[in-house]
Formats: C-alpha cells, sequence, structure tokens
C-alpha cells in the first residue's frame, strides 16, 4: 500500500494524529505475542512490530522502498501455509482491490492459534461522515471502503477466526490545522468516556482456530524448520528483487 500519495498525507496534521495512536497501540498489542515469525502487510510508514520478538520479522509490501523487507501482491502471498505467527494489516484491507482474498491468503499462511492484527477507519465515526461527504472520488484517506468492525467480525468468523482484544481511538474531527485540533481536543476525552467505539480508527485482533486440532507434543523442532525456511525464503526474494 505504499505510495507517495499515502506517504504524503502521513507527513500531515491528520495523518500524524492518526499514526502515532497506531504506532502506541501495535506497540502494546503485539509486545506479549510470541512465536517465530511475524509478517507486515503493507504501510511501511508505521513500524507495526517493532515491540514484538519474534526472532523473524519483516514487511512485505508493493513496493521495495525501504523499510519493506520482500516486495510483491498482497492478494498472494509468497508464503508456506501455516508458517507465520503473526500477521498484522495496517489499513490494507480498505484500500485492496479484494480484501476479502488478502484475508483468506492471511488464514493460509497462518498456524493454528496463529494472531492478526487489524487496523482500519471507522466508518462510525465523524471521519467516516467525512468519508461520506467527500464521496469516492475524494483525495487519500477518504476513497477507501471502510469497513465497520461488526462487519469486520463476520468476515473474520467465515474464516474460521475468533476476535479478541479491540480498541477504537482518535475521536477529533478530520481537521487539517493546529488551532482547530487544539480546539476540539475536549472531544478526544469525551469519546473515549462518552461513545467509545466511535473512534476514527480501531485495532482488531483475530486468532486462527482450527475446530478438532489436538497437540500432543510441542513440536519445536518442526517450527524451528519452518522459521528457517520462511527466513531464507524471505531473503530469496530481496535477492530476486535487486
Amino acid at each position: 500500500m505504499s505510495n507517495p500519495v499515502i506517504s504524503a498525507w502521513l507527513q500531515t496534521l491528520q495523518g500524524r494524529y492518526i499514526l502515532d495512536w497506531e504506532q502506541s497501540r501495535f506497540d502494546l498489542m503485539v509486545a506479549d505475542i510470541f512465536g517465530f515469525n511475524a509478517v507486515q502487510i503493507g504501510l511501511p510508514e508505521c513500524d507495526c512490530l517493532r515491540a514484538n520478538r519474534m526472532p523473524l520479522r519483516f514487511i512485505y509490501d508493493s513496493d521495495m522502498a525501504p523499510p519493506a523487507g520482500a516486495v510483491g501482491d498482497p492478494h498472494h502471498l509468497p508464503l508456506a501455509g501455516n508458517s507465520v505467527d503473526l500477521v498484522v494489516l495496517p489499513h490494507v484491507l480498505e484500500f485492496a482491490a479484494d480484501p476479502h482474498q488478502i484475508l483468506r491468503e492471511v488464514e493460509r499462511v497462518l498456524v493454528p492459534e496463529g494472531q492478526v492484527l487489524i487496523s482500519g477507519f471507522n466508518p462510525r465515526s465523524l471521519w467516516g461522515v467525512k468519508r461520506r461527504l467527500a464521496g469516492r472520488d475524494g483525495a487519500f484517506p477518504w476513497q477507501g471502503q471502510y469497513f465497520s468492525v461488526r462487519r469486520l467480525k463476520d468476515l473474520l468468523t467465515l474464516l474460521s477466526f475468533e476476535t479478541q482484544a479491540g480498541c477504537f481511538g482518535r475521536y477529533l474531527p478530520a481537521v487539517m490545522q493546529e488551532k482547530w485540533l487544539r480546539r476540539w481536543r475536549f472531544l478526544e476525552l469525551a469519546g473515549e468516556r462518552w461513545w467509545p467505539i466511535a473512534g476514527a480508527v480501531y485495532l482488531l485482533q483475530g486468532v486462527k482456530r482450527q475446530h478438532g486440532l489436538r497437540l500432543l507434543t510441542p513440536a519445536w523442532q518442526d517450527r524451528k524448520a519452518r522459521a528457517k525456511a520462511l527466513s531464507l525464503a524471505v531473503r530469496r526474494i530481496q535477492k530476486d528483487d535487486q
């Protein structure tokens, strides 16, 4: 999802306002997720995995610009099935050509009990109102296909995910000037207290469940072998793109 338009928007007051909140929440949520392999798809401007401690962490993006570690189409991940412990999708689904296909790919590559973290713009917020007024032909980020949390939960349930933790944040209108941001600051505290589900953005956590799965042994050697194979695959992708 990385492109000059998005990068430029992230440098604006609006972009920093959203990105700062999401970075802090990703840091909290990924810190206690363990395993061997973690991948962030898209939005390399936000290092969503920096607080995670897995041995292999990399960013997979459609553009090889740093800090992306591998490049390709998020609709078709060049990763083996059941090989990744954590996938992070920061604002990927709402700007994708086929968000359902991306979720199917995420389900395929995740190990049983693997986790996915998804951030998105909330259509039921002041920012959602701004999007409806701007229309699909508006500038970024108003042209996206915003998913409500309820709809996203339904999509995850269809793919055998169980939704767990989640949070909303950022309650100010989509202002462009610092003076208006200061003037409306009281809405930040009021929103968290009185209408918490109306935040401009949200983070949602899903866990891949495999019904009937019975773990007989930890199978650490198999997991380590998959981790090594995935590491070699990422290096091969990087080499091919040079």
